[in-house]
């Protein structure tokens, strides 16, 4: 074994968390000979991309994967970002869930509105 970064075999070993790592006498660089890959399956972030494509909420998939929703939202910001930029001008439709607006009394509504 090599070190990575200056390419000498003057290496002490040890370990730390149960896992074998080196040393370079060398440089002093640590490093391990094989690193775990971390993050969720891309096939889970596809699913929660779906869900959320399908009008769930985002703690809403968080309750039924038990994944955190700022993982989620950072997952569409990141899908959002790849797409390509539209260069033509489309009207905007929103659609506006659970929203809920009091102006006034509602006996002032019920007025203007009859009349």
């Amino acid at each position: 074994m090599k070190c990575p970064q200056c390419q000498s075999s003057n290496l002490r070993n040890g370990y730390q968390n149960r896992k074998q790592r080196f040393e370079c006498k060398d440089c002093d660089r640590l490093f391990r000979d094989s690193y775990e890959a971390r993050g969720y399956h891309l096939q889970v972030k596809k699913n929660c991309l779906e869900m959320y494509l399908n009008g769930m909420e985002f703690r809403a998939i968080e309750r039924v994967t038990c994944i955190h929703h700022a993982s989620i939202m950072n997952w569409v910001k990141e899908s959002a970002e790849e797409l390509p930029e539209d260069e033509e001008d489309h009207p905007i439709v929103a659609e506006l869930d659970e929203l809920q607006t009091f102006i006034g009394r509602k006996a002032l509504l019920n007025e203007q509105w009859i009349s």
